[in-house]
């Protein structure tokens, strides 16, 4: 779990996105890594990206950086590695926040499959960097996280 984000990482104000993802993951059963908060700068949010996938991640959610200001630079970060993207998931985000509210539809997050040498396959999703947008993105992924899993390691369909 990754929080992209100038102010979290100045300590400026407090990571709230950030551990929604952390808990919600936990509660689902899932061992959750130390958080990781970085500035809007691609090169450290691509770095610890790579970096939690060399140390066996195999889920990696991010959390900020999906809007249209001009710091926000988490999509391009990470599509950079995406070796396919699971467009569906994103779709379903967006919907599911734009009930709530229409600022939902302007989160361009990614999410998809990340395959680096020498690693695991894992699953990467930018969720929103906000509290609802993290919310709003567990109840769409949350239920399909093992399945997703377990297909990146080759088991069948169920």
């Amino acid at each position: 779990m990754i929080t992209c984000s100038d102010r979290a990482f100045a300590e400026v104000y407090e990571d709230r996105s950030g551990p929604v993802l952390r808990d919600g993951l936990a509660e689902a059963g899932f061992e959750v890594a130390p958080a990781a908060i970085v500035p809007d700068e691609a090169d450290q949010i691509l770095q610890a990206v790579t970096a939690a996938i060399a140390e066996g991640a195999r889920i990696v959610m991010t959390t900020g950086g999906t809007g249209v200001g001009p710091r926000d630079v988490t999509v391009e970060a990470t599509a950079s590695i995406v070796e396919y993207e699971l467009p569906g998931l994103m779709e379903e985000i967006r919907r599911t926040g734009a009930v709530k509210t229409p600022l939902a539809l302007l989160s361009r997050g990614v999410a998809g499959v990340i395959a680096l040498p020498g690693a695991e396959r894992a699953l990467l999703v930018n969720a929103p960097g906000s509290r609802g947008g993290a919310r709003d993105t567990l109840a769409v992924v949350g239920p399909l996280l093992t399945h997703i899993v377990e297909q990146l390691d080759g088991a069948d369909h169920v």
